[in-house]
């Protein structure tokens, strides 16, 4: 097991090297890039829509609950949901929704035409297809992702006003205080860090599973579950290492 960690660690790395060399042909990789863009970017938004603005509501009732009956001013409702919003929930929980869509739909695509001998063909055309068919990918999730978590951070917050303000479990105003408390902008930052980590490690995990894919539709279908199931592990493990790095004295 050690050795095919090895293997596959090594192949995934030395494969960098031929998806950012020098494009061919600057207009097709232009075109497949905007066309992804529009895929990851419209297509994700309604699932992360609902997705943010529900996890903001639980966490808004959540710490309600647990605040109750406690000498904790209400308003702190307001500063927990937004902190918790931008340091976790937006980024991590958007980022591994989307290792489910994106990540699994990438790794299905490439694979695929593995499978059908499209990439052998695209290779004998002399087309360097790691970088046509992967470098698109990276840089559409790169500009794509970390609006989808922006969107999914305020929707966030947004859900935790709506479970809360209109049921009258507390004011409107008090809501808007615990917005306005303890702001420190660093949290943002951080946030964006998350994104565009977990943006580079979802397309290109996806896409290596796709790539390398061999046998038939099960083996297939196989990588796309990796694909999600790896994207998720290297999300989570980055989460940890980037709020270990960030956040150390």
């Amino acid at each position: 097991m050690e050795k095919n960690l090895l293997f596959h660690l090594g192949r995934f790395v030395a494969w960098h090297g031929q998806i950012f060399r020098k494009p061919e042909n600057l207009r097709m990789y232009y075109k497949e890039t905007v066309r992804l863009m529009y895929d990851i970017g419209i297509g994700s938004l309604p699932l992360v829509f609902i997705i943010s603005i529900f996890i903001g509501a639980v966490t808004a009732v959540q710490f309600y609950y647990q605040l109750d009956g406690t000498f904790i001013p209400t308003y702190y409702i307001g500063y927990i949901v937004r902190d918790m919003a931008i340091i976790e929930l937006a980024g991590t929980f958007t980022c591994i929704v989307l290792a489910g869509k994106i990540g699994s739909n990438m790794a299905a695509e490439i694979g695929g035409m593995r499978q059908k001998e499209h990439i052998d063909a695209m290779e004998i055309m002399g087309v360097n297809t790691a970088a046509y068919l992967v470098m698109p990918k990276i840089v559409a999730g790169f500009f794509m992702i970390p609006i989808l978590v922006s969107i999914a951070m305020l929707v966030n917050i947004g859900g935790g006003y709506l479970a809360t303000v209109p049921t009258d479990i507390f004011l409107h105003s008090d809501y808007i205080r615990g917005l306005r408390s303890f702001f420190i902008p660093y949290y943002v930052f951080m946030m964006y860090v998350k994104a565009f980590s977990f943006a580079y490690l979802l397309t290109a995990i996806s896409c290596y599973q796709g790539y390398f894919v061999t046998g038939g539709s099960i083996e297939l279908g196989q990588a796309s579950t990796r694909a999600v199931v790896y994207s998720c592990i290297a999300i989570i493990v980055a989460d940890y290492l980037i709020a270990v790095l960030l956040t150390a004295v």
